[in-house]
């Protein structure tokens, strides 16, 4: 079984920026940031259909994402983002289908997806709302087959809201914090009976440990509306291939996947003058189809104001 990582990318990027969790609550008119980050994803083996961990088919993803946010008013802000992507296969073993990116066991590069989004905010105060509409697009043509690939090539088109609420009966230093998004995806025409729609969500604790020094613990999932499953030698009646019955599932399966899976992670933040920096780390708790690992964040975002 061959799940791409890439998928992963822009979204933990994005999830452990604290500036992204910020959005609960507007920005003043005007002001705005530029965000570089850079992550490294390690796959430590699959999630099979039931949860039964493969540890092989091992690879790495290291990422470099730039992102711009900017509140036109009170009320409506846009942000667009573009990682570039580094994959390379591990092993030890050859893939099923040993495809070039994975068998020459280099690194494969190129940018993915570009991403954009308009926010409102719904409501500004204790309790915080914003809601988005946003999608992603291809950059280019790029491979999308095996391993160590930088995406899926697939268009999509994301709705999503967040909100937070501001625990001061308790502390004026805390704060908890959610997001759910729904994403239509692209439907595939080998495979036209197969969707891949999926619903995301982050709930966390942030704590404003200084007037700088900001930490947040996170849970985030996914649930994949569809998909295919590639069944399981521990789960009875539905052994491997599991849903891979054709030709053209087989062949569409990378993108095609029903990945569902929970992760937990924490991210500390700390604001200077005119810069702010972030670390984060989140490990995959549990998963079907999916993949076991972690991944490990860094970046730096620069406040501007007009």
């Amino acid at each position: 079984m061959r799940v791409p990582l890439a998928v992963l990318v822009a979204t933990l990027v994005v999830c452990a920026n604290g500036r992204a969790w910020a959005q609960a609550w507007p920005a003043p008119a005007g002001t705005g940031a530029v965000s570089l980050s850079t992550q490294v994803i390690e796959n430590t083996g699959h999630r099979l259909s039931d949860g039964y961990l493969a540890a092989e088919a091992k690879s790495r993803n290291v990422s470099v994402l730039v992102d711009v946010d900017y509140a036109i008013s009170d009320r409506w802000s846009v942000s667009a983002g573009l990682p570039f992507v580094f994959a390379r296969y591990l092993g030890p073993d050859p893939t099923r289908a040993n495809l070039p990116p994975d068998a020459c066991r280099c690194w494969n590069s190129g940018v993915q997806d570009l991403s954009a989004a308009v926010s409102f905010a719904v409501l500004d105060g204790p309790i915080g709302l914003t809601a988005s509409v946003g999608g992603g697009r291809p950059s280019h043509d790029y491979e999308w087959r095996g391993e160590a690939v930088v995406g899926f090539g697939l268009h999509e088109v994301r709705a999503a809201l967040e909100g937070g609420i501001r625990l001061d009966a308790i502390s004026p230093r805390l704060a908890v914090l959610g997001r759910y998004q729904y994403a239509v995806v692209e439907n595939i025409r080998e495979v036209p009976d197969i969707g891949n729609n999926r619903s995301n969500w982050s709930t966390a604790l942030s704590v404003a440990v200084t007037p700088r020094l900001g930490a947040r613990v996170t849970v985030n999932g996914q649930r994949t509306h569809g998909g295919l499953r590639a069944g399981s030698p521990t789960l009875p009646g539905f052994p491997p291939p599991g849903d891979l019955s054709s030709v053209a599932r087989d062949d569409q399966h990378d993108r095609l996947m029903r990945n569902n899976y929970v992760h937990l992670g924490g991210t500390l933040s700390y604001s200077l003058p005119r810069l702010d920096l972030f670390v984060a780390y989140r490990h995959f708790v549990q998963g079907t189809d999916s993949h076991a690992g972690r991944a490990f964040t860094t970046g730096v975002s620069w406040p501007f104001q007009r």
